[in-house]
């Protein structure tokens, strides 16, 4: 197969690539296609440097212009014939040196074969790419090709558009003249009204042509809409639901920005060539116009995709938080919060002209008690360029604030649903007015649901409220979500678990870490796959101290004062005792290791392992360091200073190991202070709080714990 028919045969964007090329003056695509044949067989690499063969070729060449501009004539292609004729006298400027000629064709010819080379090698990838994430990858080329499709057809229509107009403008002028010319033979007459009849049948026929390529572009453009709004969209609105309790998804939209952009551009393009049709149609019509027939069904379908588009390209960027809340979409009464609103289609003439209001449960659900709230503050804001570090068209609302309103609180309901404060769902809402070119649409963003508090002592409770609903829903605007509230299975909630470590100390919880939590939820199982967490049990059983209530509050101290040893690995964390113990037994003395309180909340402990006379290995731990100690020294200089009391024995640290056999120096060195013994500024406070040692038997094994620090 010849190369110019193989290049023609490629996927979209890479016939993209080709009229790329072809933009270039060196040698027009119109030589290049019908001369293809006759440019493929020469020896351009022998005459780029022979002068002799290179001249021969460029008389070769100018002949076989002559030779199509004869054919066009024939054909009466007038646009073709003056192209054509165009094309000779600019390589005329060859004739001193037509060795050059010959490098300029050698060159486009090479770098078809590299568009070749490169649609072959993609063709080879992607029949070796596996999984998910090849398969999003693969999504993405495909809307990528789709998009690349669309917009050559429409810089395709925009020449068709121009030719149209050409031939009409020559049609046009025949016309008007043969009308100011009298012509008194009959014959001639007659011949001249032939001619006009073919040349408005022409005519009619690149009309038909032109009206059947906008129908094509506005078929592709509703297939790339459905892509973006249905698919894209409707992703990243996943990836920004889970990123807000703290998965690592992305959630910049800068890609969806050129998207959507891209396709308003070519939309509102269609709009001119219809308007163009109008115009020309104006200018020249006759009985059975199919523009007259066709344009209105095509304008109406052009404005329905433009409108379903925009409408889609209202959103919100930055969820509603505020500046010290846990995380996002958690509010409280008269404390500010920002949010941050973003138009995808990104159009410069716009900025700072459309102007967006902010309000609050436009459909508030009927149930009794549900309170209702005023949104203060600047609540109007213009979208523009400035506020956003990438040029986006934004409007960054900062100092907002709500305010519950005094009726309606305890209002009748139709539901007897009772909700909590913190089950109750509320939705922001974001108005503004698209208009531009004749096109007027009013556009809405809603935020995700958020949850409204009154004082700090309800913000645990709060963001357990928005785990769930951001972990489970797939309905970003369910506000009864919580009165029906469905399980998470094990995967689910694990997952989620471990993206609070994750944001909250770039360290997320390890599979061992997870099996001990499912281990406390479940009891001892085969398979956790299979198990579900109830809201119930996540937020509510055993009050005040919830399972949720004992994480957050582990992830709290970790947070505040153990970030560092949590993010090299040094803290264990999440493990029971009997695993402890069985860990412990195997290693030698002094080998120890750092565990979370299960029955304190908000404490770590740590235990090591010890040899009786007999051999036998004792198990050691501390009782739970809380909040109030690591606040007074740090963790690590518990760990270096930590002393025992046992009989009449000196004072000694029983640590020497961290699990499975660091040595503790060796571990913890780098966090110590650079003061030890009595220069430590932590010596007093350790001196105060020597322990000691009692012995018990638990479940039949030996094992000591040590009691508080004493005073």
């Amino acid at each position: 197969m010849a190369q110019w028919e193989k290049l023609h045969q490629l996927p979209v964007i890479y016939r993209q690539q080709l009229h790329e090329l072809y933009d270039r003056d060196g040698l027009p695509v119109d030589v290049r296609h019908y001369l293809s044949t006759w440019i493929e067989k020469q020896e351009w690499l022998r005459a780029a440097r022979d002068h002799a063969l290179a001249m021969v070729l460029f008389q070769v060449l100018l002949e076989n212009l002559d030779i199509q501009h004869s054919r066009f004539v024939q054909e009466e292609s007038f646009l073709l014939q003056h192209n054509i004729r165009r094309y000779k006298q600019n390589f005329q400027r060859y004739q001193e040196d037509p060795c050059a000629l010959a490098t300029t064709i050698l060159w486009f010819l090479e770098k078809e074969k590299e568009i070749l080379k490169s649609a072959e090698l993609a063709e080879q990838v992607q029949c070796l790419n596996v999984g998910q994430e090849t398969m999003e990858i693969s999504g993405q080329q495909d809307l990528e090709r789709k998009m690349a499709g669309l917009r050559n057809e429409v810089q395709c229509m925009e020449h068709t558009i121009i030719c149209l107009e050409e031939q009409q403008d020559e049609f046009d002028f025949k016309y008007q003249t043969h009308k100011i010319e009298a012509v008194a033979d009959q014959a001639l007459k007659n011949e001249q009204i032939r001619v006009f009849q073919l040349l408005i049948n022409k005519l009619n026929d690149c009309r038909i042509s032109a009206l059947a390529d906008l129908n094509k572009i506005l078929e592709r453009a509703k297939d790339v809409i459905e892509l973006l709004v249905n698919k894209e969209l409707v992703d990243w609105q996943r990836r920004q639901q889970k990123a807000c309790i703290g998965a690592p998804d992305s959630a910049y939209l800068d890609q969806l920005e050129k998207w959507f952009t891209c396709v308003a551009l070519c939309l509102f393009q269609v709009r001119e060539f219809l308007s163009k049709l109008d115009e020309l149609v104006g200018k020249v019509s006759y009985e059975n116009d199919p523009v007259k027939a066709q344009k209105p069904g095509l304008q109406k379908r052009a404005d329905t995709l433009l409108k379903t588009l925009l409408q889609s390209s209202f959103v919100v960027e930055d969820q509603p938080s505020m500046p010290q809340g846990k995380g996002p979409l958690v509010l409280r009464t008269n404390v500010q919060f920002s949010v941050k609103t973003r138009l995808l289609v990104k159009f410069p003439d716009l900025n700072h002209t459309m102007k967006v209001d902010v309000s609050m449960d436009r459909e508030a659900p009927q149930i009794k008690g549900y309170r209702r709230f005023n949104v203060l503050g600047a609540k109007t804001k213009a979208l523009n360029m400035a506020e956003s570090q990438n040029g986006g068209m934004v409007a960054d609302f900062r100092h907002l604030t709500l305010k519950e309103q005094k009726s309606g609180g305890g209002g009748k309901g139709v539901s007897d649903i009772s909700l909590s404060v913190t089950e109750e769902l509320h939705i922001i809402y974001f108005d503004t007015v698209f208009e531009l070119k004749g096109i007027s649409v009013k556009l809405q963003a809603s935020s995700l649901p958020v949850v409204i508090i009154s004082n700090s002592s309800q913000q645990q409770s709060a963001w357990a409220s928005v785990l769930w609903f951001s972990m489970l829903s797939q309905d970003p605007k369910d506000v009864m979500f919580f009165a029906n509230c469905p399980t998470a299975n094990w995967t689910q909630f694990g997952e989620m678990l471990s993206w609070q470590f994750l944001s909250a100390t770039k360290r997320g919880l390890n599979p061992d870490q997870l099996e001990m939590i499912a281990h406390r939820l479940f009891g001892k199982q085969p398979n956790y796959d299979t198990c579900n967490v109830a809201w119930s049990k996540f937020s509510k059983e055993n009050p005040p101290d919830t399972f949720w209530v004992w994480f957050d509050g582990i992830l709290v101290m970790v947070k505040t004062y153990l970030e560092e040893l949590w993010r090299e690995g040094l803290i264990m964390g999440f493990v029971t005792k009997s695993k402890e113990k069985s860990l412990l037994k195997k290693k030698q003395r002094g080998t120890f290791l750092l565990r979370f309180s299960e029955s304190v909340v908000g404490a770590i402990t740590f235990s090591w392992v010890e040899y009786t006379n007999t051999g036998k290995p004792d198990v050691k731990t501390v009782q739970p360091f809380t909040k109030v100690d690591l606040s007074q020294i740090p963790f690590q200089e518990i760990i270096r200073n930590f002393q025992i009391l046992e009989a009449d024995n000196v004072p000694e640290n029983p640590l020497l190991y961290l699990y499975p056999n660091t040595p503790i120096n060796e571990a913890f060195g780098k966090y110590y202070t650079e003061k030890t013994g009595d220069d430590s500024p932590y010596i007093n406070y350790i001196k105060t709080k020597l322990v000691f040692v009692t012995k018990e038997t638990r479940h039949g094994s030996s094992s000591s714990d040590v009691t508080s620090w004493n005073q």
